[in-house]
């Protein structure tokens, strides 16, 4: 990949810096590990058995930890560490949420989704045998390779997995880590998500259509979950999909009221989204812990607007 900088329609060249050691590149993420994957920084170097953790964070979205482990170099397994390191995660639950209570001061009584675990592997560069060894669509690494430059950027690249192959299908009668470990973590797609909930096939035409017209924005992707499906520009939510059998309940947040560690601590709203909703589509709903705007999407008679409402949200976030 070459890279330039411009400064008055001239181009210059771009050099990548490498990392002397993978603890750089451990404290760069952890210092900005919203930023880059959208989690929460819990804890550095967390010791648990005869493992230890590079980095243990918290996905706020799903309510699930995220380990993130760094390399430098490629002669280790992505698999056989990935698997064994969840498996310790989910043996060990209590140690975890100790953890996360000692290092954010909170009560243990926090809600943990254990089928969220995932882990994020770090590293300038994988090789094509690490590569393969995740290409399934059902597990729980991302591989994400990480380059810095003279200019003082930097780049995150994610390996996509383009497979249809289930690695239950592999582990198929083995009563193996992984095995043990697919038994409680998942990994689900849309229509994972829209059986699950038992969605009527008109919902289930509709949310398709939905998607394919906004499937072209930039940085768009989705994100299924077991009850719902939620719309991300980027690493950023603007949209959830609560799907029942005969509609959506689609809900876009304004603005939180505390903040999503577990605290509960009352914020100041620094970012508070109001939608431009002149038809009054959407109603206002709202708890103790957040705002938002809510309607039941149930046909495709006002798409056209239902979609400028989302696209709203949508630029918020550009």
């Amino acid at each position: 990949m070459d890279v330039y900088s411009k400064q008055n329609k001239k181009l210059n060249s771009v050099e990548i810096i490498p990392f002397k050691k993978e603890k750089d590149i451990q404290d760069l993420v952890e210092q900005n590990s919203m930023t880059l994957f959208g989690v929460d920084f819990v804890s550095s170097e967390f010791t648990i058995g005869e493992f230890r953790i590079d980095t243990l964070c918290f996905d706020h979205d799903n309510n699930s930890f995220v380990i993130i482990e760094y390399k430098k170099g490629s002669s280790y397994s992505v698999i056989d560490q990935g698997y064994s390191y969840l498996s310790k995660m989910l043996n060990n639950k209590d140690s975890f949420i100790l953890e996360y209570c000692k290092k954010k001061n909170v009560s243990v009584d926090v809600e943990v989704d254990w089928s969220e675990s995932r882990i994020i592997f770090v590293s300038p560069s994988f090789n094509s045998y690490q590569k393969n060894s995740v290409n399934f669509q059902d597990i729980p690494f991302e591989l994400w390779e990480i380059k810095q430059f003279s200019n003082g950027s930097v780049v995150l690249n994610q390996h996509i997995s383009r497979s249809n192959q289930s690695i239950k299908k592999v582990t198929k009668g083995k009563e193996s880590v992984i095995q043990k470990v697919n038994k409680e973590v998942r990994v689900l797609n849309e229509e994972d998500t829209l059986n699950n909930k038992k969605v009527s096939e008109n919902i289930r035409e509709l949310y398709y259509s939905l998607k394919e017209r906004i499937s072209e924005w930039e940085d768009f992707n989705t994100n299924p979950k077991s009850n719902y499906i939620s719309f991300k520009r980027n690493k950023k939510v603007f949209v959830f999909l609560n799907f029942r059998k005969n509609y959506m309940r689609v809900h876009i947040l304004s603005y939180l009221k505390t903040k999503w560690d577990g605290t509960r601590e009352k914020v100041s709203p620094s970012n508070k989204f109001v939608l431009d909703d002149p038809k009054k589509m959407f109603k206002t709903w709202e708890n103790d812990y957040k705002v938002l705007y809510s309607y039941d999407l149930k046909d495709d008679k006002n798409l056209d607007y239902f979609i400028l409402m989302l696209k709203q949200k949508f630029d918020n976030f550009g």
